[in-house]
């Protein structure tokens, strides 16, 4: 009797025993996030790490930002020889030999103490795979200013068109590759990001071509990353919805030196230029006062100080913060105290975000008559910097 009666007090235990085991299963999943659904969400910026390399070496590595509730983005460009000490390498070195020599994980966690932030996935395509997926998606379309005629030792003969044209794989290639002479500085970096915007963009338009037809396996293995299977799908078909035309490209800038035979690029203020950069963008990009940035606003610079180049080294950082610095000159006084904005263009949202790239507060509207009488052709804000400033920011008040 005692032992009917243990024999049932046992399997009742086990009963208990399996229904808490379940329970606690049950519950483990239902607490376990989906990374791309908790990158989705409306409250959340999705940030993607987007390079495109050439015999492990990177031509172009972007961070883009994305926010799904409005559909706008940033990109920031990650130069190949920002200079910074590799302390895994025990050496100065540009940040792409990371890569090279460590890989994409030692890399994106360089990237992300340069930036500041956490950029949680990354995509991969080699520039014969870009070239390859360029064919798929048939072409890419971009806008070159003037006709390319380059012959170049290790590229050959390099012909490209202008006007908006569409490019192929192989022009695609030329595209990314060609370095020009006449080029400014960064316009490189800035042809890179137009092409990837274009990809993304053509992505977006063939969705149906791509996503639903036996071509998204060829489109899949074009591209590496660290998320796999429908997770992968999920992320690229979110990410190719981003409104590419209120974006705009940003680069870092900093300090040209050689070290060792390589001209590195680096940064101003020991990186934290560019993590003010980055968080002020993001911020912008989430804030109800995004929508102001609906295009690209022109600044003139003048420098209203005795100090040399002052008005050049201010239009690298708005620049470094995707403005469009139309004239760099001095001021008609070079004794001026306190830095002024000036908004020509009546918009106290944006004039604000526009001064606290360098903590200005000391900001004027300019007279603007109903007739549009009183607002300078082709400028939006004019800078004029006082001895207040000390090549970085405002050390005044208002």
């Amino acid at each position: 009797m005692k032992l009917m009666t243990a024999g049932k007090n046992i399997i009742f235990l086990i009963i208990i025993l399996f229904i808490l085991i379940g329970t606690s299963i049950a519950v483990i999943f239902s607490m376990k996030t989906d990374p791309i659904d908790t990158s989705l969400s409306k409250d959340n910026i999705l940030k993607v790490l987007f390079i495109i390399e050439d015999k492990n070496i990177p031509v172009s590595a972007n961070i883009i930002a994305y926010y799904p509730q409005t559909k706008r983005a940033a990109m920031f460009d990650i130069p190949h020889n920002i200079g910074l000490i590799l302390q895994s390498l025990g050496r100065t070195d540009g940040i792409s030999a990371l890569y090279t020599e460590k890989g994409i994980e030692v890399y994106k966690q360089e990237v992300e103490k340069l930036t500041g932030i956490q950029v949680p996935f990354y995509f991969i395509c080699s520039l014969q795979d870009f070239s390859e997926l360029t064919d798929l998606l048939s072409g890419l379309s971009v806008f070159i200013p003037t006709p390319i005629d380059i012959d170049s030792e290790e590229h050959g003969k390099i012909l490209l068109p202008s006007g908006s044209i569409v490019l192929d794989g192989d022009k695609m290639h030329d595209y990314l590759i060609y370095t020009n002479e006449d080029d400014a500085e960064g316009e490189s970096d800035v042809r890179k990001q137009k092409a990837v915007l274009a990809f993304l963009r053509s992505i977006n338009d063939h969705g149906d071509e791509i996503f639903n037809t036996d071509r998204y396996n060829i489109f899949n293995s074009l591209i590496k990353s660290n998320i796999k299977g429908k997770d992968f799908k999920k992320l690229i078909q979110s990410i190719c919805k981003l409104d590419s035309e209120r974006l705009v490209p940003q680069r870092f800038s900093g300090a040209r030196r050689t070290v060792d035979g390589k001209n590195l690029l680096f940064p101003f203020r020991d990186g934290q230029q560019i993590k003010e950069i980055v968080r002020q963008t993001l911020a912008v990009l989430a804030s109800e006062d995004g929508a102001a940035f609906e295009r690209v606003y022109a600044l003139e610079i003048l420098n209203g100080t005795d100090t040399h180049r002052l008005a050049k080294t201010t239009a690298d950082i708005y620049q470094s913060f995707g403005y469009d610095v139309v004239r760099v000159d001095n001021a008609a006084e070079q004794n001026i105290e306190k830095t002024l904005l000036i908004d020509r263009i009546g918009n106290p949202a944006v004039a604000k975000i526009v001064g606290q790239v360098i903590k200005c507060q000391n900001i004027t509207t300019a007279e603007i008559t109903d007739d549009g009488h009183g607002v300078e052709t082709g400028i939006d804000f004019t800078l004029i910097l006082g001895s207040d400033f000390n090549g970085y920011f405002v050390t005044s008040g208002k």
